[in-house]
């Protein structure tokens, strides 16, 4: 037996167990940078999502990350799985080992900043709203809080630290996602990217939130 032939039995396993334990998934995969789960589902398999395969310890706060358990033999990195459980997409499949998942509780678009070139009537040349323009739109993404925050400068009395936030996503061929970066949510709430890193699981970022 190949290392081919043992991972596709293992998948064939997973899918088994998932028949008996699992819940109805629709299997998403992005065509464009834009609105993945817009496009025709894939197909719908059964999945079950755990901290441990023993199944005896439930998630925690904080904690995006997720074990699938499902048939991977048509699945790919970047895929979307949507059920009842959620809305989770597919970090890794390392050979042999177990599928690691993020579930997205957030809908994202990423756009990039464009700088004025000249000031307007208060000498301002900086990001406008007007010049920054979409390169990734309406994925889902795990946006968790991250550090207690950043002091305001002024340090008012009423003043409260800027909230930061860890965002875990997929990647997109030719997208390189760049400090400075601007990440809108479907809550309406606007971040902009402090540090990102292209992993072989997507996308790892540290973003400050910011008023829109």
């Amino acid at each position: 037996m190949d290392g081919a032939t043992l991972q596709a039995k293992i998948y064939k396993g997973y899918g088994q167990a998932a028949q008996r334990i699992g819940f109805p998934y629709q299997q998403f995969r992005a065509t464009s940078a834009n609105n993945p789960l817009l496009t025709t589902a894939l197909q719908t398999l059964p999945a079950s999502f755990t901290t441990n395969f023993a199944y005896n310890a439930p998630n925690k706060y904080g904690q995006a990350t997720w074990l699938g358990l499902f048939d991977a033999r048509t699945t790919a990195p970047g895929d979307y799985l949507v059920g009842p459980g959620g809305t989770f997409f597919i970090a890794a499949m390392q050979a042999t080992l177990p599928i690691y998942c993020v579930q997205a509780n957030r809908v994202v678009s990423v756009l990039r900043v464009g700088m004025d070139n000249g000031v307007g009537a208060v000498s301002y040349g900086g990001d406008t709203p007007g010049t920054e323009v979409p390169i990734m739109q309406g994925w889902p993404a795990s946006v968790l809080q991250g550090t207690k925050g950043e002091a305001n400068e002024v340090k008012l009395p009423g003043d409260v630290r800027t909230p930061w936030w860890a965002i875990l996503m997929p990647a997109w061929p030719g997208v390189i996602l760049r400090t400075s970066d601007i990440i809108l949510d479907e809550l309406g709430r606007k971040y902009v990217v402090s540090s990102a890193e292209l992993t072989d699981m997507g996308w790892r970022m540290t973003a400050m939130q910011t008023q829109v």
